[in-house]
């Protein structure tokens, strides 16, 4: 099974951040030129929370306000749960089951070193298992 430092070596560690001051707008406008569902919320290089596409539209579109003057940390996630790069994709996306969240940023020495999602861990997870298929095909057929 793969670690999530396996899948962060093969999709990227890049992650996109935006400050809590900064427009809901100006989180759109990055989650969509970066095609991203979300982006962690960042201040003197620390963890404040996370804002998806999901806050803007249970926070922002259904009460009315506008992405225009709505700060980011009046609608971001703010209690963020982590993954750490030792534990395994069937781990992560467990607790991403449980908390029904789709992203998750992975920390290594309380730095943010990327940012994971719940396609990533269904690719994941299927790339293992093709994987277990080919090798089962493999001995049956030898």
């Amino acid at each position: 099974m793969k670690t999530i430092k396996e899948i962060l070596d093969d999709k990227g560690h890049d992650i996109s951040t935006i400050g809590p001051e900064e427009t809901v707008l100006d989180a759109l406008k990055l989650m969509a030129e970066k095609e991203l569902g979300a982006l962690v919320v960042m201040e003197e290089g620390k963890i404040k929370g996370l804002i998806s596409e999901r806050d803007y539209a249970r926070k922002v579109i259904l009460k009315g306000r506008t992405s225009m003057k709505t700060k980011v940390r009046e609608v971001m996630t703010q209690k963020v749960v982590c993954a750490t790069l030792n534990r395994t994709a069937d781990e992560v996306m467990a607790v991403m089951t449980e908390k029904r969240i789709r992203h998750l940023p992975v920390i290594d020495k309380k730095q943010v070193v990327g940012l994971v999602s719940i396609g990533d861990l269904v690719k994941a997870i299927i790339s293992d298992q093709q994987f277990v298929i080919e090798q089962l095909e493999k001995y049956i057929t030898s």
